[in-house]
């Protein structure tokens, strides 16, 4: 039931075309269930000439009244043939309506769960994303949408109408002969029991399969987007055997499927024939006994075995149904996701300037102190750097300036106020960020620059790549800045992606330029103008870059030295040269490695 009360949250508006579209289908399907009543009548009084009592003709009895014409006439068969011709297109048409209400229903369903998905995922931290991976990201914004879709716009209406069926067809037999009432009573006593015992089994099997989709699902993604890797390790033959065995999963958890089905069929046809055989036998008595017409056997016999896939239908709707509860539940879970960093303030910012303020900050992950202790003031205008090991905590100290990452203990402000009393889209809008893995979307090279500002003026997006250093190599492509460039960014190489995504950051022009390791896969010379250029261009911004290269931030007012996520030594390039500590030791290696280099490519 939760599923449901969590389905119907986005299913309500659509609840009285919906019902609507039941009273149509209980309107047709009542048609439709009369047919073979208005068969037996054509067969007893149109084709045999069956004598006429008060009784005779039942429902129809108002053709015998000699209106319509009289017993074993043309007149009478026209007369019943155009009822029955009526009831056929009451039938087609307002099933045929109830179909396309249907459909729209589904597509208005599937349209607003895929938005509210969608919304969830930007919405959740990367920290609570990371708790699924990208397989079953996917099939939670694809597949399960589609699935849950399905259980509100078929399976319940189809449920629904699988009852309506049941009740009538049982009371149209009762009002042929009641004794004609046992057999399917009995039959559908033996089916409840096989249905649910099938209900608890699929729903365990759907479950099953759901997961070795994701798996599948992940394994072709991450082959997908490291294509380029598994060949240039030649381990294409390691990959297809990890594809072969997430398949062959995939492949036996949908068999197992099949077989329970098939053992469910074999048990329904079984018991469905034993009705239709009853029936038939009764059926047979009782004509023979002079206490029914010929024609009350074909409308009998025709009633039980409808009555039996009646209740075939409910078991294969119910069947249906685990698997769309399982998505449904799984849709419910990820929709009800929190995230670690909540999103509650309301603060504005009313200053262009904004100072940045760090105290004793600290960051503990799982029981490891990631952050220990940081304190740093970041007036507007400063230039800091950020340095230290790989794993000494540049990164992390960025991410939880910029809310990626929720701090521990201390405090993290901005013009005084904590930065958790901002909104998160007002606290982010403060930051030009390139991050250390670069992301570039399928699009064109002019889009991905635009990012943040999707109507920017074309000088400008041209302005920003000049300073970036990018518009050099772009004007070189065939298409220049309307390049479609892949997935990822494939198709240019590693320095032409970052400086494409600095360009990004130039553009947005937000006071703060947060730059974590920029120019790792940029040359020396390449980095030194970039630098350059930011000095000139952008002196009068914050400037927070974290480096690996020594040289990159040189130029910056302070310097902070990083070890095991505490600050080692700080102060300017001078002052820490003149230290002779960690800072000055890299920086002398990674000079030294320079000039080595120089030396050797001459």
């Amino acid at each position: 039931m939760e599923t449901l009360r969590f389905g119907y949250r986005y299913f309500r508006r659509n609840l009285l075309i919906s019902v609507f579209a039941e009273i149509l289908s209980f309107a047709g399907i009542l048609a439709e269930l009369l047919l073979p009543l208005l068969s037996g009548f054509m067969i007893d009084f149109v084709i045999r000439g069956t004598e006429i009592n008060e009784e005779s003709g039942g429902i129809f009895h108002f053709l015998l009244d000699g209106r319509f014409g009289d017993v074993h006439t043309f007149r009478l068969f026209w007369s019943a043939a155009l009822v029955f011709l009526v009831m056929v297109l009451i039938r087609i048409v307002f099933i045929y309506i109830r179909d396309l209400i249907q459909e729209k229903v589904g597509l208005d369903l599937e349209t607003d769960l895929r938005y509210a998905t969608y919304d969830k995922l930007m919405e959740l931290d990367s920290d609570t994303i990371s708790d699924y991976n990208s397989g079953e990201l996917l099939q939670i914004l694809n597949s399960d949408t589609i699935m849950f879709k399905e259980l509100f716009c078929h399976r319940i209406p189809y449920l629904g109408d699988s009852f309506f069926m049941i009740i009538t067809v049982f009371v149209l037999i009762a009002y042929i002969d009641v004794t004609f009432v046992y057999i399917p009573l009995v039959m559908s006593v033996i089916l409840v029991f096989a249905i649910i015992d099938f209900k608890k089994k699929a729903k365990k099997n759907f479950s099953t399969i759901r997961k070795a989709s994701s798996a599948m699902n992940l394994t072709t993604q991450e082959n997908i987007g490291g294509v380029r890797i598994v060949r240039s390790f030649v381990n294409e033959e390691l990959e297809k055997k990890k594809f072969k065995r997430v398949n062959l999963d995939y492949c036996d958890a949908n068999i197992k499927q099949i077989n329970l089905t098939a053992n469910f069929e074999m048990t329904f046809n079984t018991v469905r024939q034993i009705a239709y055989i009853g029936t038939i036998i009764l059926a047979s008595i009782r004509v023979m006994n002079g206490d029914l017409t010929v024609g009350f056997i074909l409308s009998a016999s025709s009633y039980v075995v409808r009555f039996m896939s009646d209740m075939n239908s409910v078991n294969n709707n119910i069947f249906n149904m685990q698997q769309q509860i399982v998505s449904g539940l799984e849709l419910k879970h990820f929709m009800e996701k929190e995230s670690v960093t909540p999103d509650k303030g309301s603060l504005s910012f009313h200053s262009g300037t904004p100072d940045i303020e760090l105290k004793d900050v600290c960051l503990d992950i799982e029981g490891q102190k990631v952050l220990d202790h940081i304190t740093l003031s970041i007036p507007y205008g400063k230039k800091i750097g950020i340095v230290g090991e790989t794993g000494s905590g540049k990164s992390i100290l960025i991410k939880t300036i910029l809310r990626i990452k929720e701090i521990t203990s201390g405090s993290i402000t901005i013009d005084g106020s904590d930065i958790r009393d901002y909104p998160l889209n007002v606290l982010r809008d403060v930051f030009s960020c390139v991050f250390q893995d670069v992301f570039l979307f399928s699009n064109t090279i002019e889009s991905n620059i635009a990012f943040s500002r999707p109507h920017a003026d074309q000088k400008l997006i041209r302005e920003a790549a000049v300073h970036a250093k990018a518009d050099g190599f772009i004007n070189e492509l065939e298409e220049r800045y309307q390049t479609i460039i892949g997935e990822r960014g494939i198709g240019i190489s590693g320095g032409q992606k970052q400086r494409i995504s600095i360009a990004r950051c130039f553009l947005k022009n937000a006071p703060v330029f947060v730059l974590d390791d920029l120019t790792s896969a940029l040359d020396v010379n390449t980095e030194r103008l970039l630098l350059q250029e930011i000095n000139e261009k952008y002196s009068e911004k914050t400037l927070i870059i974290s480096a690996h290269r020594l040289s990159s931030v040189t130029g910056c007012d302070e310097i902070i030295y990083m070890r095991e996520g505490r600050i080692e030594e700080r102060g300017s390039f001078d002052k820490l040269m003149k230290l002779n500590g960690s800072f000055a030791r890299v920086y002398k290696i990674q000079m030294e490695q320079k000039e080595n280099k120089e030396v050797e490519y001459g």
